[in-house]
């Protein structure tokens, strides 16, 4: 079973998002992506998660039971948040 679930919000014209798709894609990271682009109604999660608009945005959620009682991580931004994300993925 995966440690964490993980949900992204991006949008086609932010260089971060697209650097952020394509490591987890070159990784073989398992996520639900939400382009705000197509899914603006998608924003409001967003707001409601973090605070604010900005992009690319990552929530780490428990898929366990646990998730019932544990909050949601979310991080704004790939690369300065890289090794923090790649601990969490476990990934080298």
């Amino acid at each position: 079973m995966a440690k964490y679930h993980l949900e992204i919000y991006t949008r086609p014209t932010c260089s971060d998002c697209q650097d952020l798709k394509k490591f987890l894609e070159g990784h073989h990271i398992p996520h639900k992506q939400y382009d705000l682009a197509k899914q603006p109604s998608k924003e409001k999660d967003l707001i409601k998660i973090t605070g604010n608009r900005i992009v690319p945005a990552l929530v780490f959620s428990d898929p366990s039971l646990l998730r019932l009682v544990r909050k949601p991580k979310s991080m704004i931004g790939f690369e300065r948040n890289k090794d923090e994300i790649k601990r969490l993925l476990n990934v080298g």
